[in-house]
């Protein structure tokens, strides 16, 4: 971790975590959401102490109940003698950029229990209802002794389906009540889910809800392999109404689909694919951009899914206020995704890409772009890139790829629209 912040690196600080010291918990988490650990050093000190907690992911619509969900599935884990954390992943304050808190309100009555660690984490406006620091904050719960980790996702829909690549089992809330069927839980969402609660089943059309989410799972692909038979449940999570059939069912859920499912989808949490290759390809990359060179962008650390690039800026950076030019830092993000969505040696061509502005820069400044993937499908995948000045992130940024089918080194002797 970076000692100048004051914190203990990270070889110090992991046996701390190990015997579940709640201190060195909140520390790391601080540290991690603040940018100021090192990822690799991170992930190795804790990498073989992974795998043994269930990742409970809980996502829905807004206003579907999930943190009075959360709530009750807390008080009947504590009721079984099971140590749990939870990870609320609240909106972002348009004023500071911190988390809301709205969940820690609902959630109060367990936050103070020795057996609990409830941590809310500001979205800053990432898509797919988790924030970039998701993955890191469940490997230190899990290497810190929790059985179970629950996930709580901003207010979701049908795009936003990250939660699926970090959670074990993935429960999907849905209120009664919301109009048209189809609206309800849409295609994305409703594919993710491991089990489908219908929340205030007290409330008038709880049954007709369920009736309706049982016909959309025919819609389902058959697959030879599927080993679990997606659940319709109810609950009443005030009353504790299906909350203990709740739990059940997602214990279930482990026995049958297994457990640290993304330790093998996530290379940066698995150390997979971290070779040398990947490594020598982007920073190979990086030296072929004329434009990159041209603004004296240098690539300081790339690997398999990630890279790192700095700048320091010059006269030529700025901008008629005598700050840096958002361009400027609009390349220096756009750069640090483009090396990264390649490194897997396919041509990763951008088509959506946004960016948000925090602080300015101004002359002498030393930025750092930190490009990680946020999520990879075969064809798609999503960046997150923070911008930072020393400690400070003065710049977030948020692009999609299309992989084509394309080898990276072949498409460097055509131009690149005959590649995409």
């Amino acid at each position: 971790m970076n000692q100048g912040a004051g914190l203990p690196d990270s070889a110090s600080i992991a046996p701390g975590l190990l015997a579940g010291d709640r201190r060195a918990i909140a520390r790391t988490i601080s540290a991690i959401e603040r940018g100021e650990v090192d990822v690799v050093a991170v992930t190795q000190a804790l990498r073989a102490h992974l795998g043994r907690a269930h990742i409970v992911g809980i996502t829905g619509p807004p206003g579907a109940g999930k943190s009075t969900l959360v709530h009750a599935i807390l008080g009947e884990a504590l009721r079984r003698g099971s140590r749990v954390g939870v990870i609320a992943v609240d909106p972002s304050s348009p004023v500071s950029g911190g988390a809301v808190l709205g969940d820690r309100v609902r959630m109060g009555e367990h936050g103070g229990h020795p057996d609990v660690f409830i941590r809310s984490v500001a979205s800053r406006g990432h898509l797919g209802g988790l924030s970039q620091a998701t993955g890191m904050m469940v490997d230190v719960f899990d290497a810190a002794g929790f059985d179970t980790i629950i996930i709580e996702t901003v207010g979701a829909g049908q795009s936003e389906v990250a939660i699926m690549r970090v959670a074990d089992t993935c429960v999907v809330a849905c209120p009664p009540g919301l109009g048209d069927s189809v609206q309800a839980i849409k295609a994305g969402i409703l594919e993710i889910a491991d089990i489908l609660v219908i929340t205030k089943s007290e409330l008038p059309g709880a049954e007709a809800s369920a009736r309706d989410l049982k016909d959309m799972l025919h819609l389902r692909s058959p697959t030879p392999e599927r080993r679990w038979t997606v659940p319709v449940l109810a609950c009443c999570a005030p009353s504790g109404e299906g909350i203990a059939q709740l739990v059940d069912c997602m214990h279930e859920h482990a026995t049958a689909c297994g457990r640290a499912k993304r330790l093998q989808a996530n290379p940066l949490t698995a150390g997979a694919n971290r070779s040398l290759d990947a490594k020598s390809l982007v920073m190979r990359l990086a030296e072929r951009d004329p434009f990159v060179r041209s603004l004296g962008i240098q690539c300081i650390q790339a690997g398999k899914a990630n890279a790192s690039v700095s700048l320091v800026l010059t006269p030529q950076h700025l901008n008629f206020n005598g700050s840096c030019h958002g361009g400027v830092i609009f390349s220096l993000a756009d750069t640090a995704f483009g090396l990264a969505s390649n490194s897997y040696g396919k041509v990763a061509a951008g088509i959506d890409a946004h960016v948000t502005y925090q602080s300015a820069a101004g002359l002498g400044d030393r930025l750092v772009a930190n490009a990680v993937e946020v999520s990879r499908s075969r064809k798609l995948a999503v960046y997150r890139v923070d911008v930072s000045r020393a400690d400070e992130v003065i710049a977030s940024f948020t692009g999609t790829v299309y992989i084509t089918s394309v080898n990276v080194t072949d498409a460097q002797a055509a131009p690149l629209q005959e590649t995409m």
